[in-house]
């Protein structure tokens, strides 16, 4: 056995000094929900918490739940982050709302992306089998006029309603969800405007200018364009938002789009327009479901309800009277199609039922225009 090897000269030990724990390291404290794999700062709607409340629920801050210090950003002229004073409605918790949809960043591509695909088949389905050659020309006529005028209504709610209240909600799931709203609203103007540009293209007898002037001019149309442009000057986003959604949708867009177009284009041998009209009625319908939930948490607020139930009573008297004069001013496209299944007190009924009952479901007193 060899002999130990000596310490060379001039060598010195190296000592490190001994860790010491404080409690003043991060992670120290240990809190209920410490050894939890879950997020604890909400209650799920459900047992388990869904993607869409994880990417949503309190990304957006709020110096009522989790900002002790207040807002840590604001406006030069105006106050900080989301104020709740950029509406009249009141809530004892914002927060309380969650979309039913579960909308996020991913389900806005993934959805709107199944659609244009949808809408881009059946455009070039269309073209392919000539289909548009088979339609009589008061139809191609009620298209060329109606149909290219409502895309401006759908572009003007889209682009001046939702899009300029997206961020004025006191909550990010409200907020996310308006979003949405106006990328649906966007998304259904440009197919529409695709699908004019085919026609132009498909039909010599088709003018796919003429949407211009009549949503400009045409008698018919203007209390509409009125009532659009008037909803673009509302400062309150819940306001806004009740009455485009609950009210115009249900009176003027529901009325032209599902009681009268999706009603009477078949019978005028139009299989195309219902799908890509439908996939307009599809948005809606997934729009309504958000705002249905979100006024209906307002009107059953414990606190606000009774006062949020007299606000409501007075927007709709504000926007009803409107939105009826506009609904009547269109009863005269009725009898554009050559094939009229269907008469404008038959749809104006049908329309107002569902408002009707919409109404109901929130706990909305009914207006009287309603009942005359």
């Amino acid at each position: 056995m060899s002999a130990p090897t000596a310490p060379k000269p001039n060598q010195r030990e190296r000592s490190f000094p001994s860790i010491e724990f404080t409690d003043a390291e991060a992670g120290a404290k240990d809190f209920p929900s410490s050894k939890s794999r879950k997020y604890s700062y909400y209650q799920p709607a459900k047992k388990r918490a869904t993607t869409y409340e994880d990417v949503t629920v309190d990304v957006q801050p709020d110096p009522e739940r989790h900002l002790s210090q207040g807002w840590i950003y604001g406006f030069g002229n105006g106050p900080g982050g989301y104020p709740q004073e950029w509406t009249t409605a009141k809530s004892s918790n914002w927060h309380a709302f969650l979309d039913p949809n579960e909308e996020w960043d991913q389900t806005i591509y993934r959805n709107n992306s199944a659609v244009v695909h949808q809408v881009d088949l059946c455009l070039q389905n269309a073209k392919r089998a000539r289909a548009y050659d088979s339609w009589n020309s008061p139809w191609l006529k009620f298209i060329e006029r109606n149909l290219g005028a409502w895309m401006h209504a759908e572009n003007g709610l889209a682009l001046h309603v939702f899009t300029s209240i997206q961020r004025s909600g006191p909550t990010n799931m409200i907020n996310t969800a308006v979003a949405v709203n106006a990328a649906h609203k966007m998304r259904f103007a440009q197919d529409l405007a695709l699908f004019n540009l085919d026609l132009s293209e498909a039909e010599e007898e088709f003018d796919g200018g003429a949407h211009k002037e009549v949503w400009q001019a045409a008698p018919e149309w203007q209390p509409t364009r009125e009532v659009v442009e008037r909803l673009t000057a509302v400062g309150d986003w819940c306001e806004l938002l009740f009455a485009t959604n609950i009210v115009f949708e249900q009176l003027v867009g529901s009325l032209f789009r599902s009681e009268l177009v999706m009603q009477v284009a078949a019978r005028n041998g139009d299989y195309i327009t219902p799908t890509i009209v439908g996939t307009g009625e599809y948005d809606y319908d997934r729009d309504l479901a958000y705002t249905r939930s979100l006024f209906r948490i307002l009107t059953r607020d414990g606190e606000f309800g009774d006062q949020n139930k007299e606000l409501f009573a007075q927007w709709l008297a504000v926007w009803v009277p409107r939105c009826l004069e506009a609904a009547r001013a269109l009863q005269p496209i009725w009898s554009q199609p050559a094939d009229k299944s269907i008469t404008f007190a038959t749809s104006l009924d049908a329309a107002t039922a569902k408002f009707t009952d919409l109404l109901t479901s929130i706990d909305v007193a009914i207006p009287e225009e309603l009942t005359k």
